[in-house]
């Protein structure tokens, strides 16, 4: 299992992914879900997946490849995001063409999900998340945000903090928060984490993290936001549901 998650804000754009993957309590190793494209002055593009590895990695790999030999429609060379997502949507439905039968004929699920974010100059920053099929949707105002894999855990926080508004290093917390909420519930999630931030309409990715075991920054967040969740659970008022004669916060309910 995995978890990633990307915001869209006014002021750019956050990107985080665990490495953890997993076939089994005996079998856990640590790949990278995050892969980044850039092209400093013109575009920024960075992709996040979850599912079955060979999959998502096959499918980023035929992107990548198609790219470097300088096909007429590549991520290098196409003029929206909204390309990009399309052009992976055809190399996933390629890899799954390919591979699907096979894996299915083993009982292995062959799920890929992929959330695609970045700008490309003369359009704004675009998010998209990409189901399984190779369709998609994008990001809006409304609805800034999308996750993949591990979801349920890490959503709560985001849903209370997240806007358009959201400044980035507001928005960094936030993201850290809701790994640390999901790694808490779920031993599939863990450390490292990769984490990018990429400022609207700077057009380079100077803001990438990798977080590790021991990270300093990692640790105080999420012992402050420990302490901080029993301290106003501390301060909630008790409930009051007893009889109302013994208790006159209740209304009376005798006619």
């Amino acid at each position: 299992m995995t978890y990633c998650v990307a915001l869209k804000l006014n002021a750019g754009l956050v990107f985080a992914s665990d490495s953890r993957t997993n076939a089994g309590v005996d079998q856990i190793a640590c790949f990278k879900k995050m892969r980044s494209f850039v092209k400093n002055g013109e575009r920024v593009i960075v992709i996040l997946s979850s599912g079955n590895l060979s999959i998502t990695q096959s499918a980023i790999n035929l992107l990548e490849q198609r790219g470097r030999y300088n096909e007429l429609r590549s991520l290098w060379n196409v003029e929206s995001m909204f390309d990009v997502a399309m052009l992976l949507g055809d190399c996933l439905r390629e890899v799954r063409e390919r591979d699907g039968p096979f894996l299915r004929k083993g009982n292995v699920t062959v799920n890929a999900n992929f959330i695609i974010g970045g700008q490309i100059r003369e359009e704004p920053p675009r998010l998209f998340l990409m189901y399984d099929e190779g369709n998609f949707i994008e990001a809006t105002e409304e609805t800034p945000y999308f996750q993949i894999g591990e979801t349920k855990y890490g959503k709560p926080i985001i849903d209370r903090v997240i806007h358009a508004e959201t400044p980035l290093m507001d928005a960094i917390k936030c993201v850290l928060v809701s790994f640390d909420s999901t790694m808490r519930s779920n031993i599939a999630v863990g450390l490292p984490i990769d984490l990018a931030c990429y400022a609207r309409d700077s057009f380079n990715l100077n803001r990438v993290h990798h977080i590790t075991d021991g990270d300093h920054y990692f640790s105080q967040i999420s012992q402050l936001w420990s302490e901080g969740l029993r301290g106003v659970f501390a301060s909630l008022p008790d409930p009051c549901w007893e009889t109302p004669a013994d208790h006159p916060c209740l209304p009376s309910t005798t006619p």
